[in-house]
């Protein structure tokens, strides 16, 4: 039995609606950052919402509804609880959540428990708690900045990476786990993000270019690193995306994937260095 599907070559992805979509992404972003960092807040909390829902469909196999409306109403009031109360609201919002799956479950008896409720923890770790650390980032001084330069710099290793890639990528980096990645594009990846990151903390955070270039280099290893995993999930699933809901990315958790691996490394380094 074969499937029908569009070859995009080494792009993997429609271009053209990747580039629209991503533009679209990247000025709602700005403009929820620097009219009000709060708006900021809550349109994460939305894309969360949206990104629960695809893990709760894809990587739980067999929840039921109720458990999947729950894991939806619980992600935001992790987000909200960071922005509003801090780390020890996320913290407390997550336990707190964790409690609610194990006690709900409970109410679809005991077939597949364990199989549900480490899922389910494990989805609204990798969704809500990590992306909080960018709603965290964005109550600091400087904050919209901050976000900005983290998503940038996560969007760098995507660029970067795709750039060189498509040109030049002969070498596969990680052929069982993501076969269009290559070292080339690592390559491509490396250059743009040093640069950017340089840039950024020259014109921007006004301080020594060498520090933007080495918090560059880490979050390019962390955001392939991100990327990794999820390709290594859906690998798992036997999924070539998350959802279908942006037109040439795939679902919702396809764009955050290392996006909120970055949050929390940028949420550290940014910490240490600014």
């Amino acid at each position: 039995m074969t499937t029908n599907q569009t070859d995009y070559g080494k792009a993997g992805r429609n271009l053209p609606a990747a580039i629209a979509v991503g533009l679209g992404l990247f000025v709602t972003l700005i403009i929820s950052l620097f009219a009000d960092v709060r708006f900021f807040a809550i349109l994460v909390a939305f894309a969360i919402v949206l990104a629960t829902r695809e893990l709760s469909q894809t990587l739980v196999i067999g929840l039921s509804q109720r458990m999947v409306i729950l894991l939806q109403i619980l992600a935001p009031i992790i987000v909200v609880a960071a922005a509003l109360e801090g780390v020890d609201g996320l913290v407390i919002a997550f336990i707190a959540s964790s409690v609610l799956v194990l006690s709900v479950r409970l109410l679809d008896g005991e077939e597949a428990y364990v199989h549900h409720v480490t899922r389910s923890i494990f989805a609204l770790i990798y969704a809500p708690v990590l992306a909080s650390f960018a709603v965290l980032l964005s109550t600091q001084t400087d904050g919209a900045w901050k976000v900005l330069a983290f998503v940038l710099l996560t969007a760098a290793t995507d660029l970067g990476g795709y750039i060189a890639g498509a040109l030049f990528g002969k070498h596969p980096m990680a052929p069982k786990i993501s076969p269009k990645k290559s070292w080339e594009g690592f390559a491509g990846a490396l250059v743009l993000q040093l640069a950017v990151g340089a840039l950024l903390w020259i014109f921007i955070f006004e301080q020594p270019w060498w520090e933007g270039a080495l918090i560059g280099f880490a979050m390019m290893l962390t955001a392939t690193l991100g990327d990794l995993i999820e390709s290594m999930i859906k690998r798992d699933l036997g999924v070539k995306d998350m959802g279908k809901l942006l037109p040439g990315h795939g679902g919702v958790m396809d764009r955050l994937d290392s996006l909120v691996i970055n949050a929390f490394v940028a949420w550290v380094l940014f910490g240490i260095f600014l």
